[in-house]
């Protein structure tokens, strides 16, 4: 439960990173120093990288170890 409030959290996050950048870039157009634009795609950029960590921590994980069925390389079992 913990794991889907965090990453509710994290894609309100980037809802108001999104917000921030939509502001910048209508400031930068209106003659605002180009910094600000920057930053908003650093930020948006930032709060992506944790929605997409934490919608990775939902995904239940496979209990299979090793190569499976379509590995390929020297430890690959076929």
């Amino acid at each position: 439960m913990v794991n889907r409030i965090s990453t509710l959290i994290s894609a309100l996050g980037v809802f108001a990173a999104s917000m921030l950048l939509i502001g910048a870039v209508y400031e930068y157009r209106e003659g605002a120093f180009p910094f600000w634009v920057g930053l908003g795609v650093l930020i948006v950029t930032s709060a992506v990288h944790v929605l997409v960590r934490d919608i990775r921590a939902l995904r239940p994980r496979s209990r299979r170890v090793g190569g499976g069925k379509n590995a390929g390389g020297k430890n690959g079992r076929r």
